[in-house]
């Protein structure tokens, strides 16, 4: 389970979906995954790579949830080290630098500067902090907390670090850097973690690798068949006396499913899948956290091309940061009713505002500027009096057993986790059910390239050299820019995929094609038309999306999908209310 299922389109005509024709036809695995976010994904991935019989069900779309809410960061988590969290930031630290390597085509480094408005602030309060988590007054960290954060930051990235130390400034120099900075500060602490701007194409690539893993000689099945089966818009809903009852969201088809080991990764609905299958649980308190995207040129040459990270006046760390031509800001930290929809209110996007003006108090903002906005609620574990902004984004594995089918049935229920490090967790939580299944590793993910991260274009002069080998053939160097960003080296299966029919680019936009629709169709498990427009594109998340581009992408669609025209003007619906419920987003028409 992952939030609300999304909305249900029963289309007698719509083409059959293999992949939930794969779960149906062979109703068994080794394992069965519930929850497609990016730490279901990378076990799935983990798993098909040692050769197990592994499912994987997400009731929505693949990083539909917290997975695609993020604050698209991949960071060692800095101030995590005031939590006492020492072996969580190690680790992340240590995933960063592997994700800079193994993921490069979605993981850029990302140069960070802390604007410091004091010198010894916060010294005496750290401490309460630490022994308490409690927040306490308010009080912003000093330059003397900050560089012994950073210092000791700079030291876990000794063995295989790929990126620069951190440095101080004083104000003069700061603001010559930096000069729409308030004026008040005293220093600037500049240090590098790293970005993801496309969480969602990442998460579809790790569940690629799984895929591709279950379809070799040492993955198929007795039949041939793939090891490895993955389908999104399907919910684990019930346990019954044949197995796991399975539930299409898109027909209302149910079917039973049985296998050896369950592992639950549906993020804070861990307690709602695990009642759903007749064992209730109390692991999960998540709590919200909001950003806006905004188009603000004014803003964006603020930033200079680096993140701003900060504490705001009530405490919590915030940041401000360039994506493209957008500006990512965010985030809150408010505890969550999951039976709700996550969206950024009308406060939040006034706190988002009044933080904006704390660090650059001549910059305007009004929501005229807003073309985005995504709230998610983050997995977290159930944390009673400690306040959200203190609560572990460690993570613990819990197993219990239950009754399935006649037979007793190991899960395991995730509680907890972050983006940085899904790759170490998923080699976790792998080697847990490979231990319940009385197997072993075969191989570490630890440096194993992610999807079109192999052998990706290391320099920008390298990125020019391939787009400029991939032009011609109706592919111009734009073009080809854009595939290369979407996909990293896999461009080179698109690229062929529309070199072998006619193809056209959209009349709404010069960045998907007829063909190139296609193409996700048969390969990227759509289910939505929104799925595009969020999750295979950033166009929503750059707030492009036009009415035309919308009509225009549902019937190219339609084709391969089998949709009628009803099921079309259904979809252009359905993506509208999306965008407009979740993300404030209004669609307007190209031509007024």
């Amino acid at each position: 389970m992952l939030g609300k299922p999304a909305k249900n389109v029963n289309d007698s005509e719509a083409a059959p979906r293999p992949h939930v024709e794969a779960l149906r036809s062979r109703p068994h695995a080794q394992v069965l995954i519930i929850g497609g976010g990016i730490n279901g994904v990378g076990t799935f991935r983990d798993l098909a790579l040692q050769g197990i019989d592994v499912a994987l069900v997400e009731r929505g779309d693949y990083c539909q949830g917290a997975s695609g809410a993020s604050s698209h960061m991949i960071h060692g988590g800095i101030r995590y080290l005031e939590n006492g969290e020492f072996r969580l930031v190690r680790e992340s630290v240590v995933e960063r630098n592997r994700l800079l390597k193994i993921a490069p085509h979605y993981v850029k480094p990302l140069q960070t500067t802390i604007p410091i408005f004091s010198t010894f602030s916060g010294i005496l309060a750290a401490p309460m902090r630490f022994l308490t988590h409690k927040q306490g007054k308010p009080q912003e960290r000093g330059a003397f907390l900050i560089k012994a954060g950073l210092a000791m930051y700079d030291s876990f990235s000794r063995d295989g670090g790929s990126v620069p130390r951190h440095e101080f400034k004083g104000r003069t120099k700061a603001l010559a850097e930096l000069p729409a900075l308030h004026p008040g500060i005293k220093y600037a602490a500049t240090y590098y973690d790293a970005s993801v701007h496309n969480p969602e194409r990442l998460t579809l690539d790790v569940l690629q690798d799984g895929e591709k893993a279950g379809q070799s000689e040492t993955g198929t099945a007795a039949d041939g068949a793939s090891r490895a089966r993955a389908t999104n818009y399907v919910a684990a809903t019930a346990i019954t006396d044949r197995g796991v009852q399975l539930t299409d969201q898109l027909t209302g088809d149910e079917f039973a499913f049985t296998a050896d080991v369950i592992v639950n990764t549906t993020g804070a609905w861990v307690d709602s899948t695990n009642a759903a299958m007749g064992a209730a649980t109390r692991f999960m308190g998540g709590t919200k956290g909001s950003h806006i995207v905004l188009d603000h040129a004014e803003l964006l040459a603020a930033c200079n091309g680096r993140e701003i990270f900060f504490e705001h006046t009530d405490g919590r760390i915030v940041l401000i940061y360039p994506m493209g031509d957008r500006v990512l800001v965010g985030t809150t930290d408010i505890d969550a009713d999951i039976t709700e929809d996550a969206v950024c209110t009308e406060e939040e996007i006034d706190y988002f505002f009044e933080l904006i003006k704390h660090v650059f108090p001549a910059v305007t903002v009004t929501r005229n500027e807003i073309v985005y906005t995504f709230s998610g609620v983050r997995p977290l574990p159930r944390h009673d009096e400690t306040a959200p902004g203190f609560v572990s984004r460690d993570y613990r594995i819990e197993r219990s057993d239950r009754a399935v089918a006649g037979a007793s049935v190991p899960v395991f229920s995730l509680v907890g986790g972050k983006w940085t490090t899904f790759r170490a967790l998923s080699e976790h939580l792998a080697n847990d059910v490979l231990a319940a299944l009385g197997a072993e590793r075969k191989t570490s993910t630890a440096k194993l390239a992610i999807g079109g991260g192999a052998g990706f274009p290391a320099t920008e002069a390298a990125v020019e050299a391939w787009i400029a080998a991939h032009t011609g053939g109706g592919i111009d160097a734009a073009r080809a820019a854009v595939l290369l960003t979407r996909y990293g080296t896999r461009a080179r299966q698109v690229l062929a995929y529309l070199a072998a029919g006619e193809d056209e680019s959209l009349e709404s936009t010069r960045e998907l094609s007829g063909r190139e629709i296609e193409f996700m169709a048969a390969h990227e498990h759509i289910g939505h038309l929104v799925d595009v427009m969020i999750r295979r594109t950033s166009l929503a998340f750059r707030g492009l999306v036009t009415a035309e581009l919308l009509e225009e992408t549902a019937q190219a669609l339609a084709g391969p999908l089998g949709w009628s025209r009803e099921r079309q003007a259904e979809e252009v619906s359905h993506a509208e209310d999306v965008l407009s419920r979740l993300h404030g987003v209004q669609v307007q028409n190209l031509i007024a």
